[in-house]
């Protein structure tokens, strides 16, 4: 298991596209990935489950993989959600 925290760094958090781009993205890897916040674990590859955390700007993350590309799935949507989706 690898995991890395970050915090949401968009102005107006994570909206439908930004929560779009990170399930297209967290699919294209074989591991499990999941994202934690305000106490809750959700499948970051289920776009219902990131809508329904109300990720807002300033929310600290923290994002797991589990299988055989971890390492690659953890690193690639840390820096997807540092570079503020590029939205800004």
């Amino acid at each position: 298991m690898t995991e890395k925290t970050t915090t949401i760094q968009n102005k107006t958090g994570i909206h439908a596209r930004p929560a779009s781009v990170f399930v297209q993205t967290a699919g294209k890897f074989k591991s499990k990935v999941q994202i934690a916040a305000k106490g809750k674990k959700v499948d970051a590859k289920s776009i219902l489950m990131i809508m329904s955390m109300g990720l807002s700007n300033g929310t600290e993350i923290t994002i797991s993989a589990d299988g055989p590309d971890e390492a690659d799935a953890v690193k690639t949507l840390v820096d997807l959600v540092d570079s503020k989706f590029g939205e800004e």
